[in-house]
């Protein structure tokens, strides 16, 4: 009897089936009769799209017929399902109904299987320590940078002086940024003293200074302009609250709607940044707008308060972010920032009207007031009362 190879091909940007076979006319008519099957000139073979449904498909109108070799597949399919442990979606679970299988375009296809390995103990460490998504996520992505230069070389194998010319050859060839450089080495910091338990080396290897920028802030007339320019209440209300509150995009999507007391007029932010849960205060205006968003959309009373497509999903952060972008066109707004700097402009026009820093670091959630300082820098109520010598000269 005849053989038939069932092989992995990745075609058009697809994973599809391959089914190679000699020159035989009975095995030829046979396959080309089924359903959804096409011919590639460039591959010289017939193919369908790499499914479960067409995997059974065509060992069922196969068999019998002809010897089918799926090992060549089934490698493929036992590696794509071992790399699912260690891919990493880029939405929370609560808004992912399934995670979608390993390309074997990913960066993580490439490993050695040693690597693989390595990677695997990294994310369950991480994961044991209870790191936050978006942490776990960057850790991941900055750790896979390194795993794939090494290619076969087991990154275990590692030493103080391999890992600093590592990162010279990263800020030098691959021109990463300051901050990409500090998370980097966070995220090797992790593995070798956390996961390997090796002893703290790490203060051999310098980091690179962080440019110090201020931080994005919006003037008072910009956000009334940006808020005014958006019509749908939602997003209108979501946008608000991140201003009127000094909330991160994170915090506002995922705010329950149970976390909203009217009566001592505050708003629990709870898991924020750090796991901490902080009090903020609740605008009356503010009250006013969530009171007639609850009448028109009615979000559950212990489920998110804005629900994203999927109901009882949070919504999504990339929607908010395309929002503020749309209505800032929409304004004439062209100054940088995006949700992010509402926060920022929170904290600024606080000072600006002599708000207490330490206050203000309360509301924001900050661990040091030093981070909550920069916002001195921002405001403009001390420079307003400084008068330019340029103002002083006789001009004609």
């Amino acid at each position: 009897m005849e053989t038939i190879e069932l092989l992995y091909l990745r075609h058009h940007k697809a994973d599809c089936i391959a089914i190679q076979f000699g020159n035989i006319a009975s095995l030829n008519n046979l396959v080309r009769k089924i359903k959804g099957i096409k011919w590639s000139n460039t591959e010289n073979c017939w193919y369908l799209p790499l499914t479960e449904t067409n995997y059974i498909l065509l060992t069922n109108k196969l068999s019998g017929a002809a010897n089918i070799n799926n090992s060549h597949l089934k490698a493929f399919l036992e590696k794509r399902k071992r790399l699912s442990v260690v891919a990493l979606s880029d939405q929370p679970k609560s808004t992912v109904k399934r995670k979608k299988p390993v390309s074997s375009t990913s960066p993580v296809w490439q490993l050695s299987d040693e690597n693989i390995l390595a990677l695997d103990q990294f994310m369950q460490q991480l994961k044991l320590k209870a790191y936050s998504a978006s942490t776990i996520a960057t850790y991941r992505n900055e750790f896979i940078q390194l795993l794939k230069i090494l290619k076969t070389k087991p990154v275990d194998e590692l030493t103080a002086d391999d890992l600093k010319r590592y990162m010279v050859f990263a800020m030098e060839k691959e021109g990463i940024s300051e901050n990409t450089a500090h998370s980097r080495l966070n995220a090797l910091k992790f593995y070798f003293e956390q996961v390997l338990g090796r002893e703290k080396f790490f203060w051999e290897i310098p980091r690179p200074k962080k440019a110090k920028q201020l931080p994005k802030v919006f003037s008072q007339d910009e956000v009334a302009r940006l808020l005014n320019n958006i019509k749908n209440k939602k997003h209108k209300v979501m946008l608000m609250l991140a201003y009127s509150a000094g909330l991160r995009i994170s915090e506002v999507v995922n705010l329950k709607t149970n976390a909203i007391d009217s009566k001592r007029m505050t708003i629990i932010v709870r898991s924020a940044k750090g796991k901490k849960d902080r009090l903020v205060g609740l605008s009356p205006v503010m009250l006013v707008m969530l009171r007639e968003y609850a009448r028109e959309y009615e979000p559950p009373k212990n489920g998110f308060l804005f629900e994203g497509l999927t109901k009882g999903t949070a919504y999504s952060i990339r929607s908010l972010q395309e929002i503020i972008k749309l209505a800032k066109a929409k304004a004439g707004i062209t100054r940088p920032g995006g949700v992010h700097s509402l926060r920022h402009s929170f904290a600024t026009h606080l000072i600006e009207k002599g708000t207490d820093v330490t206050m203000i670091q309360k509301l924001l959630g900050h661990n040091d007031l030093r981070t909550t300082m920069i916002y001195l820098h921002t405001s403009n109520k001390d420079l307003l009362k400084i008068i330019s010598p340029l103002d002083d000269l006789d001009l004609t």
